[in-house]
């Protein structure tokens, strides 16, 4: 295993060595590294911990978010940052959210690159340190931006097709025009005769400076893409991030595909740059990072491997990335007749699988490409320039996002070209066509007929791909002088795993920033141990899936598979609705409990590459269904349940406030008028008998659509404190609370907008009502929170009966109720959370008791080995572990139920 498997999650899961133990020998070949340790301070509650474990190699500036208890620090709170030892750090210091006495709940925080933090570093409260002379500065002018780190200056034109004009470092630019490109096809290759190719640039359309300084400087360009012919579409966002006294830029890059899946057939897209090269050709150098911090160089041209010597010096400067020696050093034929040594001016990597790269070269356009090395994942990172300068390039996830490639071209010359692929176009063109014809299903009937058999919810028109968004990340350095090659691989690890502070488990759950519902690890008796043991079982597991599947790709990675199929010992990748996940029973929310609670990197950026799919793929950002999530499919956007419960912000509110990421910030905004597309794209329109709507705009069910809108609006509420949000949570609390059977009415007339937006309506009678789905998108972890945040007594009590009712017996549904509520009990596992809370909230032991009965009655994870079986030879393509019991559904609802009965009703656990 390569170190930059090691240090990537989805390679390898980090396991504990307790839950290991429960692993069988076959499934514990390629044993995962010990987990990182958790840094606390039992001395300094504040003290905050690198997330992998140790201080950066390399320090390119730092931002992460902190959490503080309500009422503790007013608004417009200053906070200072010092080191291990006690030195002042500089620090830049902005609200992220608010608790509802507007006293901050979050705040995000940017140190500046070369910060010695040490291990330990904190924040708090008090006077910032004085900046030194190095800081970040941005300078607005009519036609651009200029942003100076103190090390170098990069100026953005405001217009045109450059994102950047040029960045210079001592006066000199040492990195030239960058613009994004894309490539597409009029058709898919080897279908319907030839391909005709169009090319596209970018246009800016906006450019805003939403931070300048003095620690961190943010510029957000917004554009399109442009044809020769004056065809605009492809939509992108790129965010320049500059931190003071740094040599390097990020740039987090969206877009969106708004184009005909049945007639644009994406390529390519990448970002595309010149490198200016002043030095000699022999002082010239590329560099691509291998695996296991392996290096391939060269230089343009190579003084190695010569029928004539030039000398030790000239050839372990070249080596080295140095200035070779003057000529009259040289050997006297190399000297003489080195201008007949030939110049190698383009290279290519390219990464087309999981499991295999190439580098190739050719001298220049025209001529033929030499084979140049092969190996098995990189990392992503290369180099082209000089001694006397030149650019470091890197895309995040590189093997994982296949196919990307890194294109060098024009090295020979006064300028090279810069290309990074974040689609690759030597591989296929993207077919983003639905992959069947749908035929035989005309009517509604006949896919309802489809549902049955596949589970697959099919509606024409409805699977399409018009929307979905893809983000990448890149940073660039412009360096004065070639690197050495031990500082470029520790450049290629940072692309790969930017490093990222954090806060103890412990201060979170003493925040209580959210809610009550989890608990730090606990293996005092021997049942703790057994659930401790099973859900480190079971993040492993999936963590290995990620890797022995190889569900990695452009559109793919970051999400996993839904429902195992033992027959063929593979997932049912191609079976209607079983397959992609697509946050279904709220994995995502699984995972980022589990990192709360643990503290542990693996977690993190197992959730964190969710987070990036599930932001971007499974959300529909223009179009028809803007603002709407699509349910698991065979394609991430096939399925025809566009629904608000995928794309709720609960899936997505831990990752912004513990990172203060703008884009998943910028997601988070887009569903906030989600709810006006709920009668258009009603979520139950399908199902006969539904309840209309009545005389109100629309109708939603008080689960799936009202508690996944109660996320958007609760965060945005915190973001900003407007009252606006507030006030529409109260209307359909106060609604909710005036049902003649409160959350057991199950569905409301609904006003999305106008004077009374938000409000909720009974349109159902006296009818009683309940599905199995209303909790288990978010739904428990929302209402418990919004209790706590807005005080109406009617809407908690209905809120508790709900949790205590759903798993009882049906005779005291009845007796309660007047008669059973109709739930489906296929969820009781993962429902035994809302009877813990339900005891939690009255004390009540009975019900504690029930509630793990309910949680440990389930034989599929009360009674199944934590193994899995080996299974090989013809049976599979290739050898696999599988635990053929293991579902995704169960596995989020199980670990969910797991980390919240334990902190509600732990005490309550009998062995």
């Amino acid at each position: 295993m390569t170190d930059f498997s090691r240090r990537h999650f989805f390679k390898t899961a980090a396991l504990p060595v307790s839950g290991l133990a429960g692993l069988s020998t076959a499934a514990s070949t390629a044993a995962a590294p010990a987990p990182v340790a958790v840094a606390t301070s039992t001395t300094d509650p504040s003290a905050l911990r690198w997330l992998d474990g140790s201080a950066p190699e390399l320090m390119l500036g730092a931002t992460l978010g902190l959490p503080w208890p309500r009422g503790e620090q007013r608004k417009g709170q200053d906070f200072r940052a010092v080191d291990s030892q006690g030195k002042p750090l500089a620090l830049q210091t902005w609200p992220l959210a608010y608790w509802p006495d507007g006293s901050l709940k979050w705040t995000a925080h940017a140190l500046p690159a070369g910060a010695d933090t040490g291990t330990a570093p904190s924040i708090r409260p008090g006077k910032s340190a004085a900046m030194a002379s190095t800081r970040v500065s941005v300078k607005e002018q009519a036609d651009a931006v200029e942003v100076d780190t103190g090390v170098i200056r990069c100026r953005l034109p405001r217009q045109g097709a450059r994102l950047i004009q040029h960045i210079e470092r001592d006066g000199r630019v040492v990195m030239g025009s960058c613009t994004l490109i894309a490539q597409t096809d009029d058709k898919p290759d080897a279908e319907h005769g030839a391909v005709t190719q169009t090319a596209f640039e970018s246009r800016t359309t906006q450019l805003s400076v939403e931070q300048s300084g003095p620690v961190r400087a943010t510029i957000k360009v917004e554009g399109l893409h442009r044809s020769a012919a004056g065809r605009e579409w492809l939509p992108f966002t790129v965010r320049f991030y500059f931190y003071a006294g740094a040599e390097s830029v990020r740039a987090m890059h969206s877009f969106v595909f708004d184009g005909d899946d049945q007639k644009d057939f994406l390529r390519g897209i990448g970002l595309r740059f010149d490198v200016p090269l002043r030095d000699a050709p022999y002082d010239r150098h590329v560099r691509f990072a291998g695996e296991a911090g392996g290096l391939w160089a060269e230089g343009v041209r190579n003084l190695t491997g010569l029928r004539r010597e030039p000398g030790a010096a000239v050839r372990e400067a070249q080596l080295a990335g140095r200035a070779t020696p003057p000529l009259e050093q040289w050997g006297a034929q190399v000297r003489k007749l080195h201008h007949r040594i030939p110049t190698w001016g383009d290279y290519t990597l390219s990464q087309l699988s999981a499991d295999g790269f190439q580098i190739k070269k050719r001298t220049k356009a025209g001529h033929g490409w030499i084979p140049a090395a092969f190996g098995r994942r990189a990392p992503g990172t290369g180099y082209i320039g000089g001694a006397g300068g030149g650019v470091v390039f890197g895309l995040r996830d590189f093997w994982q996002r296949h196919p990307v490639q890194l294109d060098i071209r024009n090295a020979h010359t006064e300028a090279a070209q810069v290309t990074v692929w974040m689609h690759a176009p030597e591989a296929p063109a993207m077919d983003l066509r639905f992959y069947h014809d749908g035929l035989g299903m005309e009517t509604h009937e006949q896919e309802l007929e489809g549902l049955e058999v596949t589970y697959e919810d099919y509606e024409k028109g409805f699977g399409t791909p018009v929307g979905i968004a893809r983000s990448s990340e890149i940073t660039l350095w412009a360096l004065a002088a070639t690197p050495t090659r031990e500082r470029l691989v520790q450049m290629a690890a940072a692309v790969q795993t930017p490093p990222q502070l954090a806060a103890a488990p412990q201060r979170y759950l003493h925040a209580g920033v959210f809610g009550k519902l989890w608990s730090l690890p606990d293996r005092s008796t021997p049942t703790r141990v057994k659930i401790e043991d099973r859900l480190d079982f079971l993040f492993a597991f999936y963590a290995r899936e990620v890797e022995q599947r190889r569900w990695y790709g452009f559109w793919d990675y970051g999400d996993i598979r839904h429902t195992y199929d033992a027959d063929r010992h593979e997932w049912r990748y191609d079976v209607g609705g079983y397959a992609w996940d697509n946050s279904e029973l709220s994995p995502d929310l699984w995972l980022w409990y589990a990192y709360l609670r643990s503290g542990r990197a693996d977690i993190f950026r197992f959730a964190e590459a969710m987070v990036r799919h599930t932001a971007d793929v499974d959300i529909y950002h223009a179009g028809r269904f803007k603002g709407l999530g699509t349910r698991h499919n065979v394609q991430h956007w096939g399925c025809s349940a566009k629904q608000a419960r995928i794309s709720t912000s609960a899936n997505r509110r831990f990752y912004y406030y513990l990172t203060a990421d703008e884009r998943i910030g910028d997601v988070m905004r887009e569903v906030l008028d989600v709810d006006q597309k709920l009668d258009e794209v009603d979520p139950v329109r399908k199902i006969a008998g539904r309840v209309d709507k009545g005389p109100w705009p629309a109708r939603i069910g008080f689960g799936t659509d009202w508690g996944s809108l109660v996320a958007n609006f609760m965060t945005e509420w915190e973001r900003t404190g407007d009252v606006r949000w507030r006030n529409k949570l109260l209307r359909g609390m106060q609604g909710i609370a005036a049902m003649p059977h409160g959350f057991f009415t199950g569905s409301g007339g609904y006003e999305p907008t106008g004077p009374n937006e938000g409000a909720l309506h009974n349109v159902s009678g006296d009818k009683i009502s309940a599905s199995h789905l209303s909790a288990v998108f978010g739904g428990m972890e929302m209402m418990t929170e919004l209790v706590e945040l807005i005080d109406v007594p009617a809407f908690k009590q209905a809120w508790v009966q709900y949790c205590d009712l759903y798993n009882a017996p049906r005779e005291q549904q009845v007796k309660v109720l007047g008669a059973p509520h109709g739930g489906s009990p296929v969820l009781t596992v993962g429902h035994s959370r809302l009877t813990a809370y339900a005891a939690a909230q009255r004390r009540d032991a009975t019900l504690a008791q029930r509630a793990w009965r309910e949680f440990l009655a389930d034989e599929r994870f009360g009674a199944k080995p934590l193994k899995t079986t080996r299974i090989t030879g013809p049976q599979v393509l290739n050898p696999v572990d599988e635990a053929a019991w293991i579902s995704t559904n169960d596995t989020a609802q199980w670990g969910l139920a797991a980390i919240q009965n334990l902190a509600l009703v732990g005490e309550h656990l009998k062995d």
